[in-house]
């Protein structure tokens, strides 16, 4: 796994915080989790991880850009789970999920969390949760003032509104957690 830690280092491909993966990890084993969907694959990193857990567990994952998708499926096949990891090349707002997962997993274009939420939110069971990743944006949420650039300042504002519209969905229950970058978990009511 360090391997893939230094790739992302080295070459500014965001992962999970090591605090966000094991707060994610934690709840896969605590939740008896085993399929889940995952908006937003990067390298495979978190998908690797979640696999890991357990033989039983499957992932199906999308990813938008092409040159990720084939270093992560150059990844997942190195750790020898193309059997139980499908990846989806494709832009998530457009891709076609059947299926229900126990657990979906967003962590891709932050600007679309609402529109990736309410994609894919029929795709969860029962029981399942939505985790979002990446909701405090380095600290930059709780002081937008201190934000200079345009482009920041909106992503920044747009993050704060997916905040607000788990804070006010009448259909999930969500609870915030200040691990890793900000992590929201939400449960059907």
């Amino acid at each position: 796994m360090g391997s893939l830690e230094l790739f992302a280092k080295e070459n500014n491909v965001p992962i999970i915080q090591k605090d966000g993966l094991n707060f994610l990890i934690n709840f896969i084993k605590e939740n008896n989790v085993k399929n889940i969907l995952e908006i937003g694959t990067a390298i495979g990193y978190s998908a690797i991880n979640m696999a890991l857990i357990s033989s039983d567990i499957n992932i199906t994952t999308i990813e938008r850009n092409k040159q990720m998708y084939d270093l992560a499926k150059e990844n997942v096949k190195k750790f020898n789970l193309e059997n139980r990891i499908n990846l989806i090349f494709g832009d998530a707002l457009e891709t076609i999920v059947d299926g229900t997962y126990d657990l979906i997993f967003i962590d891709a274009a932050k600007a679309q969390y609402i529109k990736f939420f309410e994609r894919y939110k029929s795709n969860l069971s029962k029981k399942g949760a939505i985790i979002t990743d990446n909701l405090n944006f380095h600290g930059l949420t709780a002081h937008p003032e201190k934000i200079h650039s345009k482009n920041l300042k909106a992503l920044v504002s747009k993050i704060n509104n997916y905040r607000n519209f788990l804070k006010q969905n009448q259909e999930f229950r969500t609870k915030f957690y200040e691990v890793g970058d900000g992590i929201a978990v939400s449960k059907m009511e």
